[in-house]
């Protein structure tokens, strides 16, 4: 499985969230490869698909899909159980990673 954390220089969230997801891979016993991609400006974003920063995707499908119209730079919001936050929480991420390893 190949992990993308796409984000934009400037984020404030990825790195919590990077971290989040590295403690849940390592709880879950998976060693899947994490690529950073950064998204450069809104023409990228646009191609990319990007649903703000951070998202992240295994092989290609986000975790947490959202239906758009319009893509663009700009940071991305997660409810979580203590409320809306700008990375997904371990907990999140451990249910996530279940579907894609097959759990």
């Amino acid at each position: 499985m190949q992990i993308d954390l796409l984000y934009f220089d400037g984020c404030p969230s990825w790195q919590t969230g990077i971290a989040n997801l590295n403690t849940a891979l390592k709880l879950e016993g998976l060693a899947w490869p994490i690529e950073m991609v950064e998204v450069i400006d809104d023409e990228d974003a646009e191609r990319r698909r990007f649903l703000g920063s951070p998202s992240f995707q295994i092989n290609g499908d986000d975790l947490w899909p959202q239906e758009r119209e319009e893509y663009a730079m700009s940071c991305r919001m997660y409810s979580t159980p203590e409320g809306l936050r700008g990375w997904p929480t371990v907990e999140m991420f451990r249910e996530r990673l279940h579907a894609p390893a097959g759990r």
